[in-house]
């Protein structure tokens, strides 16, 4: 039996420290997050597939899987 996936991730903004708790798509990317508290457009770190592969607590459903990003 596989472990379930977890789709909620809290993801910590690395300019401003403003922590937001988000649910993650099983069937889509997102590249690009906008920080609720500067507004900083957060973008995933070189060799990561997602913000949440860079900034958040617990990575992808595509990571948590297979070990695989979500892209590619």
């Amino acid at each position: 039996m596989s472990p379930a996936i977890v789709l909620e991730s809290t993801l910590t903004c690395p300019h401003c420290g403003h922590v937001a708790t988000e649910t993650m798509p099983t069937d889509a990317c997102i590249w690009f997050y906008d920080c609720l508290g500067c507004g900083v457009k957060l973008k995933p770190q070189p060799g990561d597939c997602c913000v949440f592969c860079s900034y958040a607590d617990v990575p992808c459903p595509p990571i948590q899987v297979d070990g695989k990003g979500c892209c590619g």
